[in-house]
Order: structure tokens, then C-alpha cells, then sequence
């Protein structure tokens, strides 16, 4: 019976929980819309980054172009997470992604009219994180809705993939969308794919939410569980972690790709590698995705070395191989920790967990920008990927020790209880008799 159950997990993991959550009728739809539209925000977000770059060719005003991206989420997020668990999420996703339609739509026409000067850009681009703010909390906790209890960990896998799938897809397809059909056109696709996803939502039926009353759902709460659950505060320091240590390879690609004598079109095939190794960790950890210390240790030191030496290598081929392993640990450690914080949860408290959680990922992510922009202004933009590759490196040590203390501790338990016993047994017997 035991050997029947460990193949049923085994057919489960990998690839084959993949498909089979990937083909059922409330999730798939969603899925392949929710990668649309990610992929379509690369489009945007490259085609914003080389604008600003070819106008401006200031590595500090790409660290002003995604800080106006992600600052949003961290003053909204709170609020977003509020909303999210008060009224019915998908209806919620539908008002904003059609707000979303129409401010890249109307980007698209202004640069067309060659009227998308720097500050246009930024200034859409930070509607747009408005948006962002408030679409994410209700997304992440949506799908959830769509699937059963136990496919919680694969859904959340793919739900990463998507957005990986996009890191792999998206740029490199933004590359050739900029140079063969130009900026403005690639502002248009990213239009284009918020309408995708927009009629997925219409498509799919997620289970009825439990709803949270305005009295449960009150901002501070968000941080009341923290203190009532400290273990979701730890892995919502990972989630952190492992977007500062991302951060790099997205906000400085078009700089990194200047640092490595190619033209700037190439920070697509940049971002693309580095996506390519996250979509490889999504096929190999579904349902399995739990994991252990070790294994959060593991992939946080594949992230922070990866990131750490693609940065500093003088060879770009071998440079997209160290993409590749950073990408791989960089999913698979948020994966791990998001799951533990989608489970850790009742149905009523999930959208603001997973507020703190766009908190988290990319509502510190301006800092990391503004951080990043300013340490390739002083120095470099190796020594930026470097510095913002540590923290992952300082945390995969931090959780080896904390796996070293969890295992002598069972062992120390037992020395103790021995020697309990055996002081008692000399009480009871003094001459050993």
C-alpha cells in the first residue's frame, strides 16, 4: 500500500502534474492568459527601458523607470490585499485589466506621434504599478479558486511559470518586436495581451470566495498575522531576498548588454536566459515544491552565485549558462516560499497574505532599482549584479545553519535523555547492582 502511494506522488511530480493541472477547464484558460499577458508585459517593459536608454543613456533614470513601476505596490499594496479579500477577485482583476488596456494602448498611440518623451514613459509606467498594485494580490490568491487543496503547490509552480515562461518568451520576442516593428508597436502587444487575459477571466469559474467583512478585512490585520504566524514573516524575507537578487538581470539588462560589447536589443536575449532556467526549475519542482532547509538553501546559493558570477564573467556565452542557474534558483526558492504562505492561511486571509507578498517580491523592488541604477553609475553594472546577488548567498547560509541547529538538536534531545536515564538508573542503583 505504501509503494502504491509513493507512485501515485511520483506520477504527480514533475511534468505530469504539470499537464495534468494545466488541462483542466478552470485553470487552463488562466494559465495560458495569465502567460499572455505576462509575456506582453516584457514587451512593455523593454520597449520602455530601451526608449528611456536611447533618449537618455542613464543607467540611474532605468532604476527611476522600474522604481515608478514597483513604488505603487508598496504604498497601495496594503489597501490591495484589503480589497482582495472583501470583494469577489475576479471581478476585481477585470476592472483593472481593462484600465491596464487602456494605458498601454494610449502609450502606444503618443509614441507613435512621437510624443512619448521620458517623462511619458515613467508616467504611464507608474499608472501602470498602480494597476500592478492592485491586480496582484487578488491574482495570486485567485488561484487558489481554481484548483483542489492538494494541487495548491503545482498551481502556484505554474502561476510562478507563467511569469517565467514570460521572463523567457517575452523579452526575447520584445528584442525583435522593437527592431523589426518598432516601440510604439511593442507598447500596442502589450495592450493586446491585457485583452487576452481579460476574456481567460471571463472564461474560467473559480469556487466561491469566502468572503471577508470590512471589519476582518482592516489593513493592520495583514500584520497581525505576522505576529500570530512568525514563520510567514521568515519566508516573506526569502520572497524579498530573492527579488533583490533578480532585480539586477531585469532593471540593467540594456546596460548589461552594453558591459558585454553587444547592442542594447540584446537585453532580451539577457532577461530570456535567465526566465529559460526559471521555466526548467517549474517543470522539475511541481508537486514537489515543499522542500526542505537544505533545499531552500541549495537554490538560494544557485540565485546568489549565478547572478553573482554571470556578472562578472567576460564571456556572454558562458554568461547565459550562469543565467540559467541563477533563474533555476531564483523560482524555485519564491516557489517554495509562496506556497508555504498560500497554505499557511485560512480562504478570508489570502489576499492580504499574499499582499504582503507583492509587498514583498515587488514593493521593495523600487529600492532595489534606485540601488542598482546608482551602484552602475558609481562603479559598474557588475558591481551592482554582485551586490545585489549577497543577500542570497548571505541567506542560503543563514538557512544551512539554521537546517545544522534543526538536525543536532534532535541529537542533543537524545544525549540528554540518555544521560537522564542513566543518572536516574545510578540514583535507584549506586553500587551498579
Amino acid at each position: 500500500m505504501a509503494r502504491e502511494t509513493d507512485k501515485q506522488t511520483e506520477e504527480l511530480a514533475g511534468p505530469r502534474a504539470v499537464w495534468q493541472i494545466v488541462r483542466r477547464r478552470d485553470f487552463g484558460p488562466y494559465f495560458f492568459g495569465n502567460a499572455l499577458s505576462a509575456s506582453g508585459t516584457w514587451f512593455q517593459n523593454l520597449a520602455a527601458a530601451l526608449l528611456i536608454y536611447r533618449l537618455t543613456h542613464s543607467a540611474l533614470l532605468l532604476g527611476v523607470l522600474n522604481f515608478s513601476q514597483f513604488i505603487p505596490i508598496l504604498v497601495l499594496t496594503p489597501w490591495a490585499g484589503s480589497l482582495a479579500d472583501r470583494l469577489d477577485r475576479r471581478k476585481l482583476l477585470f476592472v483593472f485589466q481593462s484600465l491596464a488596456v487602456v494605458l498601454a494602448a494610449g502609450l502606444a498611440t503618443l509614441a507613435w506621434g512621437g510624443l512619448a518623451s521620458t517623462w511619458v514613459v515613467i508616467g504611464d509606467t507608474l499608472c501602470l504599478g498602480v494597476v500592478s498594485a492592485f491586480s496582484a494580490p487578488a491574482q495570486q490568491a485567485l488561484i487558489v479558486s481554481l484548483v483542489r487543496r492538494n494541487e495548491v503547490p503545482t498551481a502556484v509552480a505554474l502561476n510562478s511559470m507563467t511569469f517565467n515562461l514570460a521572463r523567457a518568451l517575452g523579452p526575447a520576442g520584445a528584442a525583435l518586436s522593437v527592431h523589426y516593428l518598432g516601440i510604439p508597436a511593442s507598447f500596442a502587444v502589450n495592450a493586446g495581451s491585457y485583452g487576452i487575459f481579460i476574456a481567460a477571466l471571463l472564461v474560467v469559474r473559480p469556487r466561491r470566495q469566502e468572503k471577508a467583512s470590512r471589519a476582518e478585512a482592516r489593513v493592520r490585520d495583514s500584520f497581525r498575522l505576522l505576529r500570530q504566524k512568525p514563520e510567514l514573516a521568515a519566508f516573506l524575507l526569502i520572497v524579498a531576498i530573492v527579488g533583490f537578487g533578480s532585480d539586477p538581470v531585469n532593471t540593467l539588462s540594456p546596460a548589461f548588454a552594453h558591459a558585454y560589447g553587444r547592442p542594447d536589443t540584446w537585453a532580451g536575449f539577457i532577461v530570456g536566459a535567465f526566465g529559460a532556467g526559471a521555466v526548467t526549475a517549474a517543470l522539475v519542482v511541481a508537486g514537489r515544491v515543499a522542500g526542505s532547509r537544505w533545499r531552500m538553501a541549495a537554490t538560494l546559493s544557485l540565485l546568489g552565485s549565478g547572478v553573482a558570477a554571470f556578472s562578472v564573467c567576460p564571456w556572454l556565452p558562458l554568461g547565459f549558462a550562469l543565467l540559467l542557474v541563477g533563474g533555476f534558483g531564483y523560482l524555485a526558492s519564491n516557489t517554495a516560499a509562496t506556497t508555504r504562505l498560500q497554505l499557511g492561511v485560512a480562504e478570508q486571509q489570502r489576499g492580504r497574505i499574499m499582499a504582503l507578498w507583492s509587498l514583498a517580491f515587488l514593493g521593495l523592488r523600487p529600492f532595489a532599482s534606485l540601488l542598482d541604477g546608482a551602484i552602475a553609475k558609481t562603479w559598474s553594472v557588475r558591481a551592482a549584479g554582485v551586490v545585489l546577488a549577497t543577500p542570497a548567498l548571505a541567506a542560503a547560509l543563514a538557512v544551512t545553519a539554521s537546517a545544522l541547529r534543526q538536525r543536532r538538536d534532535p541529537l542533543r534531545r537524545a544525549a540528554a535523555s540518555a544521560a537522564s536515564a542513566a543518572s536516574s538508573g545510578s540514583l535507584r542503583n549506586p553500587e551498579g547492582r
